[in-house]
């Protein structure tokens, strides 16, 4: 690594940033080719030439959505060539979405990821977002009405379509990635969508830029982000002392439940639906579980039986106060499956696009 620009980052602080990927054996670098991705594959193989433990390959997703997309991934195979780092080029083939573009482009880069890290046995995908992506996501959170899990933003170390997913960076500005990819006279593109108000992360680009003069600024978000996590995992571990005593697995002591703080309960509901519809914890909408526990608690508090589906899962109160969770029968047609609501007794609804 040539000396930094202006203190930009030292070899000790690329180690310090990059230390989560210490376990790691085989490592896919994600790279768009813009600036973000472009420091990171920089820091990242210098750090793997130091180590020489650690093997790196990288790869770009081509959504093609653009016309120079093409372009700007080969570019990317290019700078790989020269720092000698394996690299592939991931196209997402196909009819695009009409609607929630960005998303679902999102989840077929992670997908087409994930399925390259598999074939190359890359243990983990080492993506750039950086502190203003979490700023970001923490207010898209916060105006969606996100509970303390969702408001801790996203975790340096994750699991996604069966890979670990390392995001080393999440505590570094985008300017700082910009002036060290600079000082390594590396080009990188500027994607014109990120400009676009159409799109969410634009928009709240730009709110953020504009309450920061009311102090609240990324660093602000982080440090909400920060406190979050810390009340998350005094809720986590006051969630298992009561599972612990309640018997959470298998038949739950309803009125034993209620007696926990709601945030506890709200906690236990969502671990046990996730856990037999087989849905990721994070895609039961919490408005979903908050409506469920106050139907139960009503129903535990009256000595009577409710069955209700949510999150691919069918809760059973008996009136003796017992509650158990099962997989949601499979439903043949859209017919059936209205017919099966109407008959359920206290139901609150389905979630099904989760």
């Amino acid at each position: 690594m040539s000396a930094p620009c202006a203190d930009v980052f030292s070899s000790a602080q690329v180690d310090a940033l990059l230390a989560p990927l210490k376990a790691a054996p085989s490592l896919l670098v994600a790279v768009s080719g813009g600036p973000d991705s472009t420091a990171l594959l920089l820091m990242v193989a210098e750090w793997a030439g130091r180590r020489r433990t650690t093997r790196i390959a990288a790869a770009t997703v081509d959504h093609g959505l653009r016309p120079e997309s093409a372009a700007e991934a080969q570019s990317v195979a290019d700078l790989c060539d020269g720092l000698g780092v394996p690299h592939a080029i991931l196209r997402w083939t196909g009819a695009k979405p009409s609607t929630r573009l960005q998303e679902r482009a999102r989840e077929a880069r992670y997908r087409l990821l994930a399925e390259h890290a598999w074939a190359i046995g890359a243990d983990t995908i080492v993506t750039a977002h950086h502190a203003d992506d979490q700023a970001e996501t923490v207010l898209f959170r916060l105006m969606r009405g996100s509970g303390v899990a969702g408001l801790r933003g996203m975790e340096t170390m994750s699991r996604r379509e069966g890979v670990s997913i390392a995001r080393p960076l999440l505590g570094v500005g985008k300017s700082a990635l910009i002036a060290f990819a600079r000082a390594h006279g590396a080009a990188f593109v500027e994607d014109p969508s990120n400009a676009e108000l159409r799109f969410a992360r634009p928009r709240l680009r730009a709110l953020i830029a504009g309450l920061t003069g009311e102090g609240l600024d990324a660093k602000g978000l982080a440090r909400l982000a920060r406190r979050a996590a810390e009340a998350d995992e005094a809720l986590a571990r006051m969630t298992a002392e009561v599972e612990a005593r309640i018997g959470a697995e298998g038949r739950i002591d309803a009125r034993a439940l209620f007696e926990a703080p709601i945030a506890i309960v709200h906690r236990i509901l969502a671990r046990s639906i996730a856990a037999v519809g087989g849905r990721d914890l994070s895609r039961i909408g919490l408005e979903k579980i908050e409506a469920l526990a106050l139907r139960l608690r009503e129903a535990t508090r009256e000595g009577r039986a409710l069955k209700a589906n949510v999150g691919g899962a069918v809760a059973r109160l008996t009136a003796a106060g017992k509650l158990e969770f099962s997989p949601e029968p499979a439903r043949r047609n859209r017919q059936s499956a209205v017919g099966s609501r109407q008959s359920e007794s206290g139901g609150i609804g389905q979630n099904r696009s989760r």
